[in-house]
């Protein structure tokens, strides 16, 4: 190293040196590891810090996570050399999580996607590179032919979800606009039947802040898995540890948060609604309930308290989930004894087809016992408080006399389609038929269950565009295919659905290769359309990123955040100025304005007015192992998991299976096996342990580098009770999947 300065490349060692490497040896492969910077005590801020000869920007983790890290990425010579914590950012504090540490060897990855290129025929491999021009040419000309064909743009339909949450990427909607009306997938897969719960019990999915679990004295986590998917939060629920607080984990799978709890209650899977009403029948019983809350603040205490006398015991919620009677009424009494008594339901226990009543019925326990908006106490599931942009990207208007689907007012919208049964319901639209996709911010073919009926609505296609980073299974099915930038290539602004902290994400470098951000796709798009059509699309093209980012602000983010501009966020992350506590001042957000025990909205939906229980999904005979599919600790959906670090820690999928079950079917550790179901099967190898339920097997979700594995292959499109009301569409029943389990 010739810089003295430096702990990482020389000076001499330049951005296109660098570039040149990674193409041809794949020397980023190191790169995060290999070039520590050691800050010792020194206080990093955005800005150059002379010191050490680097650029330090400010960044955010743009994924479908609870935490939304915020990031410090270390430039020298227009190169990315360092990703690290920003200590800046009260919830996050510094550190990244396994896949975060990862970020640089994304950006420099040999597999990423350099340039447009087409794909003749679909599906060949035979793919050449083209000009963006010229895949705007050829996209701008197909949308015109369809307007030309249909009278519309209905035929052209949008996928895009949660690869980027950042609030500039709801561009991508704001770009189907500006060309007409268009068809949308609606709903989201992740966690809408916990949403329409909380907003038939309180009116808003609105959680405590999270770093309020340092104060609790009990912590219930309840389907949901910290250690790994909010490594973030484990810290405050340790320091509640420390100062005395008990750590109940209610889950099927001995998870790593499982292992580090007080106690671990192995439920039966999809069983969580008969304890959370059995806890409120004792609670009921023995006079725990708080009855000046609820006289204060409940509406429909009577209808709920009748029917828990009347159709619950202890003695069916044992048999129901197989835990003992005992242990059901100790977990009641803590709980309702505890004032600080918080309880966390993650989105794992309501990816279930009574997921919803589920969530309904622990709410219920925070409402019965006074403890919403208590310190360290309530029921926390997520937020949206800190998400009040403009989106200003996103709001587009349609050419003038464009056509979509008429509303009895006269007016028009567009057509949309349920994201959690995308395929069938493309395949199914008619009047005017699907003839177009764009795909953005989402690994459509590997991501949604029933891989095969997605493919089969890519085969019926005119034209298939997906604009993503690597060759992953959608874009193997694409005709076109954009590459975009990472975070660090682009302006952002980031919000998280769990803490209340709102980060910058500062360009850091320039786009590598011809990668464009879905800003300027939508810009490029426009300026084609208009050439070849003047008026065709109304996206406007003369706005640079940067005074994209400033429109998406207004004074109440500011007033929320304390800020009057949002440069100020350069300096370092902003928390909102929100209550600690959810509803602690009572002002619920229903009809009533009070919590709803009995929700007359929830009717309107065909749920029954009360938290009740709706019977768990059963094995059959011919399927008789239940499926588990949660998060894997590499990666997040489909991403980080294909990089070359995480596969130099995990090189392929496993099927987790308990030795019980193993020995049944003459399984030994490592043998190949195959789950099977009506749809399809998948091939891995088993490992054997007794951190699983003995029905069931556990196959993580995830995308492994050159490998077909996917387990939505064998998922169905089984919708979950609720998510309608919220979200547009229902969610998705993803743990009520059964197989049957073979060795290969």
């Amino acid at each position: 190293m010739t810089d003295k300065n430096s702990k990482g490349f020389s000076k001499a060692f330049s951005r296109r040196n660098f570039l040149k490497g990674a193409i041809g040896v794949g020397a980023v492969a190191g790169l995060s590891s290999l070039m520590p910077i050691d800050l010792g005590k020194k206080t990093v801020k955005a800005g150059t810090d002379y010191n050490l000869g680097y650029d330090v920007f400010r960044n955010a983790c743009p994924r479908n996570c609870y935490d939304t890290c915020g990031i410090l990425s270390y430039v020298k010579d227009g190169v990315l050399e360092k990703v690290d914590g920003d200590p800046k950012h009260g919830f996050t504090q510094g550190k990244l999580c396994v896949k975060g540490y990862t970020y640089a060897h994304r950006v420099y990855s040999p597999d990423r996607i350099k340039y447009p290129m087409i794909q003749e025929p679909r599906g060949s491999g035979n793919w050449r590179r083209i000009s963006w021009d010229k895949a705007m040419d050829i996209i701008a000309k197909k949308v015109l032919e369809i307007k030309e064909e249909y009278g519309s743009t209905l035929p052209i339909a949008m996928d895009k979800y949660s690869g980027n949450f950042g609030i500039l990427h709801y561009v991508v909607e704001g770009m189907m606009s500006s060309i007409g009306y268009t068809t949308r997938s609606l709903g989201t897969p992740c966690w809408p039947a916990g949403i329409d719960s909380q907003n038939f019990d309180m009116g808003a999915i609105y959680n405590s802040d999270p770093e309020d679990m340092a104060n609790s004295d009990l912590i219930i986590i309840w389907g949901a898995n910290p250690a790994w998917c909010s490594i973030h939060t484990m810290p405050f629920i340790q320091e509640a540890k420390e100062n005395g607080a008990k750590v109940v984990v209610i889950d099927p799978i001995q998870t790593q948060t499982a292992s580090k709890a007080d106690t671990w209650l192995q439920i039966k899977t999809g069983t969580d609604g008969a304890l959370a009403l059995a806890m409120a029948k004792y609670i009921l019983d023995n006079d725990y309930i708080d009855k000046k809350y609820i006289e204060e603040n409940v509406v429909g205490f009577k209808e709920f308290a009748d029917y828990l006398r009347k159709e619950v015991s202890i003695s069916w919620a044992a048999e129901k989930t197989g835990l003992p009677e005992k242990v059901i009424i100790q977990l009641a009494k803590d709980y309702a004894t505890t004032a600080k008594a918080n309880i966390w339901a993650g989105y794992g226990l309501q990816r279930h087809i009574n997921g919803g009543q589920t969530v309904r019925a622990i709410d219920a326990l925070g409402a019965i016992t006074g403890k919403i908006g208590k310190p360290g106490a309530g029921v926390q599931y997520a937020h949206l408080e800190t998400w009040g942009f403009n989106y200003n990207a996103m709001v587009q208007s349609p050419p003038s006399g464009s056509v979509g689907v008429e509303n009895p007012d006269g007016s028009m919208s567009n057509r949309t389609v349920n994201i959690n049964n995308f395929g069938a319901e493309v395949l199914a639209a008619d009047d005017p038929p699907i003839k177009m996709l764009w795909i953005a911010c989402r690994n459509t073919i590997d991501q949604h269950p029933d891989v095969e009926t997605s493919k089969r609505a890519f085969d019926a296609m005119d034209l298939v565009v997906t604009v993503d980073q690597f060759m992953n299974e959608t874009v193997k099915h694409s005709d076109i295919v954009l590459p975009c930038t990472t975070l660090f290539e682009h302006p952002d602004v980031n919000a998280s659905y769990w803490h209340y902290w709102v980060n910058i994400n500062e360009q850091a470098i320039d786009p590598l290769y011809e990668a464009k951000s879905d800003l300027e796709i939508a810009m490029a798009l426009s300026r084609k359309m208009n050439e070849l059509e003047p008026g065709s699309c109304t996206f406007p093209t003369d706005i640079s990123q940067e005074e994209w980012l400033a429109k998406e602000f207004n004074d109440g983010i500011y007033d929320m955040l304390g800020i009057k501009d949002y440069n100020e966020l350069r300096k370092g992350p902003k928390k909102a100025n929100l209550p600690t506590q959810s509803w602690s001042d009572g002002n619920f957000r229903t009809p009533s304005g009070k919590y709803e025990l009995y929700s007359k909205t929830a009717t309107k939906y065909g749920h029954p007015a009360i938290p009740s229980y709706k019977k768990e999904a059963k094995a059959s005979v011919k399927y008789p192992v239940r499926l588990l599919t949660p998060h894997w600790k590499y990666g997040l959906h489909s991403q980080f998991q294909n990089l070359d670090w995480m596969m130099n820690m995990d090189s392929e999928p496993e099927i987790e299976i308990h030795p019980d079950l193993a020995q049944k079917k003459r399984i030994k550790e490592g043998d190949l096996i195959k789950l099977s179901n009506e749809l399809g099967k998948i091939k891995a190898k088993a490992k054997l342990t007794g951190t699983v339920p003995k029905d069931a097997v556990v196959a993580y979700e995830a995308w492994y580098k050159d490998s077909n594995y996917s387990v939505n292959d064998i998922v169905k499109a089984t919708p979950s009770d609720m998510g309608e009301h919220a979200t547009g569409s229902p969610g998705l029943a993803f743990h009520d999947n059964f197989v049957k389990v073979e060795k290969v």
